[in-house]
């Protein structure tokens, strides 16, 4: 069977659907015919669009959501208020960089809740017409195409929508189990893979976390990893994949937590396939790290083999030679092509030109078949 490819979700929104995710998010008047009209045509051709780069399981590109990790504020109880953001630490000693990667990348414009009340689920509405916006798109495509949809984790909840309500990080995460799982059954039963957004694993070290020490954020990863599994545990392990990421920006990346602190915490979560950075420069060396490691036989790893924080083209030949180290580690058969993290993680926010997302997953593909045949 070919080395499948695939991509960790988010596809950029482009300019005529932002105005629509932003106006929605800030609760402002918006025409909810016009808004469904408009997500479908992009899901439909953003589907159209993998499929003709080579993808092989592919995404609605998380186009009817403003960003990955605050969506589900529409659908839960106990969100509310705007918290700014704050830099991450290894942005925060250079306010010159901060401002031209907004200049570049855009701001992040979307609402910044905090949880301020007991968290309960209220609607899946909006996931229904997902999932219903997503299935039309993927039907002239035939029954073949394999297909996942993105959910947050309830450790990313956590560090994205601070807790201002709960006793304790456990108590927060508790209810979120709770609130979260019929949504992750409510995808698998769509007849979709479900991938959970876990940057809460690595990324939350130097943002949310940053005044933790490295011991007390990996209690609190690990606590994110029991919730987890507690909110997939009626959820088969191969219908599931976990992305893993240190933060989809062009920082320096010098605070970053090594992959070897947080590994083991890693590999006992249930979902069989794992998404992480491996194309980035300060995290490629670390294939060693999985190399070195006790990989369950279950696993399939899933690197990111091409960068989404900049405009080169990886060449084929590069990213077949990154596969095949990968394949010397689990063999070829459990090994999926990826990108290191998403294209258009928030609406308008990224720094991929779109026409440039096609060329790198054409690229991906290419880099696929070249180790495929060597392989």
């Amino acid at each position: 069977m070919p080395i499948a490819t695939t991509h960790v979700g988010s596809l950029p929104r482009g300019d005529a659907l932002t105005p629509l995710l932003l106006a929605r998010d800030k609760g402002e008047p918006y025409d909810a015919q016009a808004f469904d009209t408009q997500v479908q045509a992009a899901v439909t051709d953003a589907v159209t669009a993998q499929i003709d780069a080579g993808v092989t399981i592919v995404s609605d590109g998380e186009l009817g959501k403003v960003g990955y990790s605050t969506y589900m504020i529409e659908r839960l109880t106990g969100f509310g208020g705007h918290i700014d953001r704050r830099p991450a630490a290894d942005l925060a000693p250079l306010p010159e960089l901060r401002q031209k990667l907004a200049g570049i990348m855009g701001s992040q414009e979307f609402t910044r809740a905090s949880c301020i009340g007991p968290v309960r689920l209220v609607t899946l509405e909006p996931l229904h017409d997902d999932i219903r916006r997503f299935k039309t798109a993927l039907a002239p495509h035939g029954e073949g195409v394999r297909a996942f949809m993105n959910a947050a984790s309830p450790g990313l909840i956590t560090a994205f929508q601070v807790n201002r309500h709960y006793p304790s990080h456990e108590a927060y995460l508790a209810d979120l189990v709770d609130a979260m799982r019929e949504e992750y059954e409510t995808i698998v039963a769509a007849g979709f893979d479900l991938q959970l957004d876990c940057p809460d694993l690595a990324m939350s070290r130097h943002t949310g976390y940053q005044d933790a020490s490295d011991e007390e954020f990996l209690k609190i990863a690990s606590a994110n990893v029991d919730a987890l599994n507690a909110a997939t545990a009626n959820i088969p392990p191969e219908r599931m994949r976990m992305h893993i990421c240190w933060g989809n920006y062009e920082g320096p990346h010098d605070h970053d937590i090594p992959l070897e602190k947080v590994i083991d915490i890693i590999l006992p979560a249930r979902p069989a396939t794992v998404l992480f950075e491996a194309a980035n420069p300060c995290h490629e060396h670390e294939w060693a790290v999985w190399r070195d490691a006790t990989i369950p036989d279950h696993k399939i790893l899933a690197p990111g083999l091409i960068d989404t924080c900049s405009n080169y083209v990886e060449h084929p030949e590069l990213i077949a030679q990154r596969i095949e180290r990968f394949a010397g580690i689990v063999g070829k058969d459990r090994v999926i092509a990826s990108t290191d993290c998403g294209f258009g993680t928030f609406a308008g926010y990224g720094k991929i030109d779109p026409a440039v997302t096609w060329k790198k997953l054409r690229s991906l593909r290419a880099g696929a078949d070249l180790a495929d045949a060597r392989l």
